[in-house]
């Protein structure tokens, strides 16, 4: 998906309005279908629906490479999706059920476990780069969706053959549930009260804005209309981005910290601003002899801004749920970020590039004598909304900090 934005405006010429809602796919797939599955292997085996929705996926996304069409590739992309949503939530229950089999602590034990996800994000990132630059293999961009076919049947078949068989035994209370309350319907309830739906929200309005530097990010990176062909960024241009991936994974070692000193409100923020930074600095990096340096800067905040949202996020609605509703409130909490709020940014930025951003539509805020507006200052409109974001959510959201609250929070 990184490297989508390239490959849909330059290979195959889409219109901003057309890509947005191509990669809106993600979001769309996780308004329903996380839930549906994880039901599913609820009554049955979780390792098996695991490995069934890998093999599903990489085989719908082998066809992607001989679509041209953006609806047709918007329809097979999504298929692929709704294949891989859940597996993201099912990999956390087989990784947590494992290790209460083992007898360990999830909340000791996992995170460190879970930080090899994004080292293996990282290493998907290098070996796109590796082969679709002319410096490497040089093949089209087209190839990575064959490396993700790749990567995702070997883990179907390591799911099938090395992972134990897990089936959950289902208590009589679970049998009798509803389907409202087996689809964690009943945390929208949580709305009911002031300060639960402010929170959730902003959830929304922030996870509108979570997905865009993936978007458009390695697209932006590899137009030579802004970064010379053949240079270092542009070259480079996945394995740069990596960065922010390196750097979510060493702020998560200061959150605990964080937390303690600056509480929950505060860091939230922290990540709101951080957003800001994050946007400004792609803008400030177009076509300047500092480019480099504000793009490197911008990746190495990308922890703060994702992790520090999700993290803290997750841990206020731990706080203010009772026991009942608290999974199904975190269900909600990412439906509102990764669901609603990721689909609703991404058909809006692709919206408001289309109008006013393309060579056929209105230029605004040139810089100079540069006249390729399709990245020039989309970038600075996304961290006006961040800021806006930023600046409500500190004069409306309410909370105390309460170091009490917080105890030891261990990763």
């Amino acid at each position: 998906m990184m490297t989508l934005a390239h490959y849909g405006f330059v290979e195959k010429g889409w219109d901003g309005a057309q890509f947005g809602l191509v990669f809106s796919t993600m979001g769309f797939a996780s308004l329903i279908m996380p839930t549906l599955f994880g039901i599913i292997a609820d009554k049955w085996k979780a390792n098996y629906v695991f490995a069934i929705l890998h093999l599903l996926f990489a085989a719908t996304m082998c066809f992607l490479p001989w679509v041209d069409n953006a609806m047709t590739f918007f329809w097979v992309l999504l298929i692929a999706m709704c294949f891989y949503m859940p597996t993201i939530g099912l990999n956390n229950s087989v990784g947590f059920d494992i290790l209460k089999k083992e007898g360990k602590d999830p909340i000791i034990d996992f995170p460190p476990i879970r930080v090899w996800g994004t080292v293996g994000f990282i290493a998907a990132m290098w070996l796109t780069n590796f082969f679709t630059k002319e410096w490497g293999v040089g093949y089209s961009i087209k190839v990575s969706f064959i490396i993700s076919a790749v990567g995702a049947f070997c883990l179907s078949l390591y799911a099938f053959m090395v992972l134990p068989t897990i089936q959950k035994a289902r208590s009589e209370t679970q049998e009798k549930q509803s389907l409202v309350e087996k689809l964690g319907l009943q945390a929208f309830v949580l709305f009911k009260q002031k300060k639960m739906a402010i929170f959730f929200i902003f959830s929304l309005l922030l996870g509108a804005a979570l997905q865009l530097t993936n978007a458009y990010g390695d697209g932006f990176l590899q137009d030579d209309h802004i970064f010379p062909k053949g240079g270092l960024i542009n070259n480079f241009s996945t394995i740069i981005l990596s960065i922010s991936q390196i750097s979510e994974t060493l702020f998560i070692l200061v959150i605990p910290f964080f937390m303690k000193r600056f509480g929950i409100k505060k860091v939230m923020l922290f990540s709101m601003m951080a957003w800001v930074l994050r946007f400004a600095l792609f803008g400030l990096a177009e076509n300047t002899g500092l480019g480099f340096a504000f793009i490197i800067i911008s990746c190495m905040i990308y922890g703060m801004a994702f992790d520090f949202f999700n993290i803290s996020g997750a841990l206020f609605v731990e706080q203010n749920t009772d026991a009942k509703s608290r999974s199904s409130a975190q269900g909600l909490f990412m439906l509102m970020t990764n669901g609603i709020g990721a689909v609703l940014g991404n058909i809006t930025a692709g919206f408001i590039i289309s109008k006013w951003f393309e060579p056929n539509g209105v230029k605004i805020w040139n810089i100079g004598s540069f006249d390729h507006p399709v990245f020039l200052n989309i970038w600075f409109v996304f961290a006006a909304y961040a800021l806006v974001v930023t600046v409500l959510f500190a004069v409306i959201f309410k909370y105390k900090h309460d170091p009490k609250l917080i105890g030891e929070i261990k990763h």
